[in-house]
């Protein structure tokens, strides 16, 4: 007993000493000892801070995980657009702004299908109808003309309109790629981006081919020249950028080649859709005078 209380007192001294030497130190209770402690990370720089925001902001925001053009699923990425976004997109290929880029600043890395399909599609059907109805104003009334609709400009018109929709933006994204490799400053849009900006350029020939309508030669062609050159103007604002920065004369080839184009569209609509419906002459026909000469007049 006594020689445990002797342990007792000299660790009592030993404890009173080490106080002695070191007056700051705290000491802990056997309650405090029993709680459970808990660790602490002690986070690094500001960089790495930064850093861990940044993660953290990714892994918050919404993902869109990239699919292969094989998939379902990468389709219907290109038709999930609401329709607010359609008509800013709509509204900036009817009224190009210099200054502002079609793909920065309206498409922003977000392109959709769903527009560009739509508006070929009324495309088709307005130049197809109008021109059709334009022929029936024009002819209605002369004993010569029988009304017979022409279906098959329907076919001829969504051949045209989706080819070109199609094939020139790859044509286009194939050579500026190519262009892109040879010169370090050319640039290029995804092929999916350059689709977009056609499709959308097409919106200003729907309001010209419906004015189509009134039988006057002059008020056509102007009509489908002011369209022609409102989306031609969103085209070069659009691709300028990126192929300015190559050989001159190649950059004026290729910004010549997308303004000629697009102006054969606008002529080939007007010649095949609203040609001029030319009166046939008629047969002569030919009359006796009471004296005997013979007069001819057409009808």
């Amino acid at each position: 007993m006594a020689s445990a209380d002797q342990l007792q007192f000299q660790e009592f001294d030993e404890a009173e000493d080490l106080l002695a030497a070191t007056p700051n130190a705290t000491t802990k209770s056997a309650s405090e000892e029993a709680r459970p402690q808990h660790a602490t990370l002690q986070m690094g720089g500001d960089s790495e801070g930064e850093e861990g925001e940044t993660d953290q902001t990714e892994l918050l925001a919404p993902q869109k995980k990239a699919s292969g053009f094989w998939t379902f699923q990468y389709y219907q990425d290109l038709f999930d657009v609401d329709t607010s976004q359609v008509l800013d997109r709509i509204r900036a290929s009817l009224v190009p702004m210099p200054g502002k880029n079609f793909v920065r600043h309206h498409l922003r890395n977000s392109p959709d299908l769903y527009g560009p399909f739509w508006i070929c599609a009324t495309l088709v059907i307005t130049v197809t109808v109008v021109g059709n109805l334009a022929t029936f104003i024009q002819m209605h009334g002369k004993p010569d003309y029988n009304y017979s609709p022409q279906f098959h400009k329907v076919t001829v018109a969504g051949i045209i309109i989706y080819s070109y929709a199609w094939l020139v933006p790859l044509a286009l994204w194939g050579f500026l790629q190519w262009r892109k490799g040879v010169i370090s400053g050319v640039g290029t849009y995804s092929f999916m981006e350059t689709v977009c900006v056609y499709g959308y350029s097409l919106s200003a020939y729907i309001p010209s081919t419906v004015l189509c309508v009134f039988p006057n030669e002059i008020f056509r062609w102007i009509i489908l020249l002011v369209a022609m050159c409102l989306s031609g103007f969103v085209l070069v604002l659009a691709f300028w950028p990126h192929v300015r920065r190559d050989n001159k004369m190649v950059a004026i080839g290729i910004v010549a080649s997308i303004v000629l184009l697009h102006l054969l569209l606008a002529v080939g609509c007007k010649v095949y859709f609203f040609w001029t419906v030319e009166e046939s002459p008629m047969a002569p026909i030919v009359t006796t005078t009471p004296k005997g000469h013979i007069t001819t007049h057409k009808m």
